[in-house]
């Protein structure tokens, strides 16, 4: 983007959206295929329950993914990716290919800084 040049509004919601904490995770696990709430809460430990429902109702109000009950016993819900979510597969890819390139893991990226 040339400099001096607004931010398109769709780019910066799109990043918003994206950038908020523990939804690439979502996106990234639900890439796999379908999964049900419980299965995703395990593939994340460290998101809460609140977390999860709130940002599962976020992707699904964003067109992102859908919600499907599963009426048999136990009665559960399922995730699955729409089009448009599956359509980040290629973006989620890029990240994760810069990510093991560029960024240290956690502990390595505190022992690098000092930090606990």
């Amino acid at each position: 983007m040339a400099r001096g040049a607004s931010l398109c509004p769709r780019y910066h919601h799109a990043v918003e959206l994206l950038g908020r904490r523990w939804t690439g995770a979502i996106v990234s696990i639900l890439l796999g295929g379908p999964a049900r709430y419980n299965g995703i809460r395990a593939e994340i430990p460290d998101i809460s329950d609140r977390m999860l429902a709130e940002r599962l109702k976020e992707l699904e109000s964003e067109g992102l993914l859908v919600r499907r009950v599963i009426p048999q016993p136990p009665v559960g819900v399922e995730y699955s990716l729409t089009e448009k979510g599956r359509a980040l597969e290629t973006a989620v890819t890029a990240i994760a290919r810069w990510a093991e390139r560029w960024v240290l893991p956690p502990a390595a990226a505190r022992a690098a800084t000092g930090r606990r």
